[in-house]
């Protein structure tokens, strides 16, 4: 068993959740990785989070998937033995932006299936082991993390199933929040505003305009560590009476302005 406190960071080899691991592997933390490459195709990653202390294992899967989910739980409990920070950070856009009117059930199915669903449920499995953990040692801590987007709120009628998959993960960290309340498990929603990542590089153009007029507050893209570093205070322990909340980290974007 690992004698470090443990992140499970889906889908943190790559873009924000890399940006997350980073962070908490510099905080402390020890780390289990999720994502869908193989395990030779995300070495590099690991490696550097490996570089900065944390013994790291890489549990591969589809959180949308019952069975994947299930698997990966199994790897980091059999890899590091203890888990005290969930982060959900996988995440998926539609194969193809389409207009509200055409876009398709099976778009809908596959980014609600892994943005809302996957989550949803991956948050009750570990919360149950949290429980577990937590009747054994009166003093472990525990937490819930959820990364979801500005577009919990921000309508983008070109990609509507992934607004209400973040809106559904919005219900889902107040949901959460209240249930684990008993175990003094606190349950957080991060927000990210436009992050640079492979997941944007195809609209990259399009924000770099929008952000030179003005868009946000803080005239620049977000970046991963941005959100790393909102991931790590929380995991840290820095808002302990701050359940249900939303952290924002969108560059002033959402502020109303005239």
């Amino acid at each position: 068993m690992s004698a470090r406190r443990v992140a499970f960071v889906t889908g943190g080899s790559r873009g924000i959740g890399f940006g997350i691991a980073r962070c908490l592997a510099a905080d402390g933390f020890d780390l289990a990785i999720n994502g869908m490459r193989p395990a030779d195709a995300v070495g590099d990653a690991l490696a550097a989070l490996e570089q900065l202390g944390a013994k790291v294992v890489y549990v591969r899967g589809d959180i949308g998937s019952a069975t994947d989910r299930a698997s990966m739980l199994a790897g980091v409990r059999e890899g590091l033995g203890a888990l005290h920070v969930l982060v959900n950070n996988a995440g998926v856009a539609p194969k193809e932006r389409k207009d509200l009117l055409e876009a398709t059930e099976d778009s809908f199915d596959y980014v609600v299936g892994t943005n809302l669903k996957g989550a949803y449920f991956l948050t009750q499995a570990a919360a149950n082991w949290m429980i577990e953990q937590k009747r054994k040692d009166t003093k472990f801590r525990g937490s819930i993390i959820n990364v979801s987007s500005i577009s919990a709120t921000v309508a983008s009628v070109n990609r509507g199933e992934y607004c209400v998959a973040k809106a559904g993960l919005s219900m889902a960290t107040q949901l959460f929040a209240v249930r684990l309340g008993e175990f003094d498990i606190p349950v957080y929603e991060v927000r990210p505003g436009v992050t640079k990542t492979d997941m944007t590089s195809g609209v990259a153009e399009k924000y770099d305009k929008l952000i030179a007029d003005g868009l946000c507050v803080t005239a620049r893209w977000g970046f991963p560590e941005d959100v790393g570093k909102a991931v790590a205070a929380l995991a840290r322990g820095d808002f302990p009476y701050s359940t249900g909340q939303v952290i924002m980290v969108d560059g002033g974007l959402t502020i109303p302005r005239l």
